[in-house]
């Protein structure tokens, strides 16, 4: 094929979201600001080169809170903790910075507020992922999961008229309504969240590859396997008509293969990926003769989440000091 005929498609918008941006500025701060080691429970967003970035720079990453050093400082990742969380680094006395996205605390807060009104909550969302235990945890006894739509025929609740649905912040968009489309089939009380979970950043990246992707012999999504908003780009590309889709974390990964009589290329990334790697996709693809690149654009994003409280500086221009969890924030949230 020769050069003419090569072009890639790049989506924009693409990368870093709001509260990936805020999630990983923390954790640089905290090293800044305190030094090495700070220790960040869970991956703080998804991303493989992130974590071994910040790695480099002395953050550590643990599993649970009961790995740190008590009396250590802890970063929470952006995708939330539950309660349970917050009582374990209480007890051992850890100095905690909340990271956990706005979007994701805005459905934490929605748990809280059906449980507290008694309905059953029917939450769509992945088993495992670490945005559904924390959810989950706020109000255990009114959650129950439902991953997709064949899963709604098992789902039981104690009063039909007081059913609603909160779903985890990073699916795809079709899938997700057509899991609600079944509840309120079984469930025709089912109320809707206050305001949409499906964050509109994973929102906004999916209407951008679905712009593109009937044009795309090969769709290329930038992110990592534990990313579930990168894993929906792929599955959204090849719904929405692209020849093929797949997923890397770096430029290498690319199988020669996938280009053979390839012609147009589309590229995105995920939310939790610097564009330092989608910049290094062009660089490997121009080397291999698509050298013509045109920015597809959907949306602008604007939005920005100033720093958790624990890293701003207070008013008289000192950081504020990290204190142990109280009992009482311990339950309060972010």
């Amino acid at each position: 094929m020769s050069g003419a005929d090569k072009r890639v498609l790049l989506a924009k918008p693409r990368g870093y979201c709001a509260g990936v941006d805020r999630a990983v500025e923390a954790v640089e701060q905290a090293l800044e600001q305190h030094g090495p080691p700070v220790y960040v429970r869970k991956q703080i967003v998804h991303n493989v080169h992130v974590v071994e970035t910040l790695s480099e720079r002395g953050a550590i990453f643990v599993d649970e809170a009961d790995e740190v050093p008590e009396g250590a400082l802890v970063v929470f990742s952006a995708h939330g903790v539950s309660p349970a969380v917050r009582d374990q680094a209480r007890r051992r006395e850890l100095r905690t910075i909340d990271a956990t996205c706005p979007l994701v605390t805005k459905v934490h807060q929605e748990a809280k507020r059906f449980a507290r009104e008694d309905y059953d909550i029917l939450l769509v969302g992945h088993h495992g992922h670490e945005e559904v235990e924390g959810t989950s945890g706020e109000a255990p006894a009114h959650i129950q999961l439902v991953e997709t739509a064949a899963d709604v025929a098992g789902v039981t609740v104690r009063d039909p008229e007081k059913v609603v649905w909160l779903s985890q912040t990073t699916l795809s968009v079709d899938e997700t309504m057509e899991t609600v489309r079944a509840l309120r089939e079984r469930f025709p009380s089912l109320q809707n969240p206050p305001s949409d979970d499906i964050c509109y950043a994973t929102q906004n990246r999916q209407v951008a590859i679905k712009a593109m992707a009937a044009q795309c012999d090969l769709v290329l999504v930038v992110g990592s396997k534990n990313s579930s908003n990168s894993v929906r780009l792929v599955e959204v590309a090849l719904q929405a008509g692209a020849g093929a889709a797949y997923l890397i974390d770096y430029a290498r990964e690319i199988d020669e293969s996938w280009l053979d009589g390839v012609g147009t290329i589309g590229l995105t990334s995920g939310a939790s990926v610097p564009e330092v790697l989608v910049r290094g996709v062009l660089d490997h693809l121009a080397e291999r003769g698509w050298t013509s690149m045109e920015e597809v654009t959907t949306a602008e994003e604007t939005l920005t989440f100033s720093l958790p409280r624990e890293l701003r500086p207070a008013r008289s221009g000192q950081r504020l000091s990290l204190q142990p969890l109280s009992p009482q924030q311990s339950h309060a949230g972010r």
